[in-house]
């Protein structure tokens, strides 16, 4: 199917775009009073994230009510450790929870990596069928996966924690057993996302929302190795690296077989660019947080970040997820003066 916009898939190419693409990292939720309607009529997240039709609605919402220029598929990065036979809850209020954590190699039988991904996530799958339909290649849509390291974070964890020692200790007292598993997390990962892709996905991104965790030396030991092999493997369509934190590694990352690094908000874009040069395209990276402010100061931060830019290689996002209590007309006036700017 032709894809009507497609500014996001020629500006993560490299290729001339007339404007700067935008979209925002979880568009898709609670800044929408339709998502929470949506939301209110069922048990719980993990029920929505498993019905494919109502994935696919709260899909498309972000595109039609605030007119980004991609869907970004609705679901969780803890459908992988679930997939592979680690159980979660999704607490209110709360978070993820794994009654059964990773402690020693005596516990990788929930771990398994000779999964068939499309039968285990094919909730996944079929809600980007059905989104993709239902989008009419208006826009492209982005499928996702956690990076190795965060996911190994909340399978030896078993919840968010602010500094996720456990998952730490077992890098210094059993790596052997810390490679094993980011090795199954990365081989399931890989046939998830080449699964969304077959699917319909346009484009990917892999999230490492706990990159910033780690210092630089185990960044390179435990992370950075595991993305690129995943980005190695992923040549069908552009691939997105958003590793959270990881300041030190941007060229790094820029090194990877990927089209686009993400930034946060802490990281300062002429910086970033001066680093990885034309080489890749950059994604960010207003600060959430500029959103509450008042209209024309949105408009004024949105327009100081764009003016930044020296190159047409950038997708405009925030350095991170939007927060569930910002207001939608806020996001778009970020929108809307994006797709004012004059390049």
């Amino acid at each position: 199917m032709e894809i009507k916009n497609d500014l996001i898939l020629r500006a993560a190419r490299g290729e001339d775009i007339e404007r700067y693409p935008v979209w925002l990292m979880r568009q898709a939720g609670r800044i929408l009073p339709e998502y929470r309607e949506v939301r209110a009529s069922l048990s719980g997240f993990k029920e929505l994230v498993e019905t494919p039709e109502l994935a696919a609605e709260v899909t498309i919402q972000p595109v039609d009510l605030l007119g980004v220029d991609a869907a970004i598929i609705f679901s969780d990065i803890l459908v992988v450790p679930e997939a592979m036979g680690l159980e979660y809850q999704l607490i209110e209020k709360k978070g993820p929870w794994f009654e059964n954590t990773i402690k020693s190699e005596a516990d990788l039988h929930w771990a398994q990596a000779d999964i068939d991904v499309e039968d285990k996530l094919s909730y996944v799958l079929e809600a980007i069928k059905i989104t993709n339909k239902e989008l009419g290649g208006r826009v492209p849509l982005i499928g996702f996966a956690g990076a190795p390291w965060t996911i190994f974070c909340y399978m030896t964890e078993g919840s968010g924690s602010k500094t996720f020692s456990k998952a730490r200790k077992i890098l210094y007292t059993n790596p052997s057993l810390a490679h094993e598993l980011l090795n199954r997390i990365t081989d399931v990962t890989i046939k998830y996302l080449k699964a969304q892709i077959k699917a319909g996905a346009h484009m990917v991104q892999v999230f490492d929302s706990w990159a910033g965790i780690l210092g630089k030396e185990q960044y390179d030991v435990f992370a950075l190795p595991y993305i690129q092999k995943i980005a190695a493997a992923i040549t069908e369509v552009p691939v997105t690296l958003f590793s959270k934190g990881a300041y030190r590694s941007i060229e790094d990352l820029a090194n990877c077989s990927c089209n686009t690094v993400g930034l946060d908000w802490n990281m300062d874009m002429a910086r970033a660019r001066q680093i990885v040069g034309e080489t890749r395209t950059l994604q960010g990276n207003l600060d959430p947080c500029a959103l509450y402010d008042s209209h024309k100061n949105v408009e004024l931060a949105t327009n100081n970040l764009l003016n930044s830019f020296t190159s047409k290689r950038h997708i405009l996002n925030l350095g991170h997820g939007v927060y569930p209590d910002i207001d939608p007309e806020k996001v778009k006036t970020f929108i809307n003066t994006v797709k004012n700017y004059e390049l």
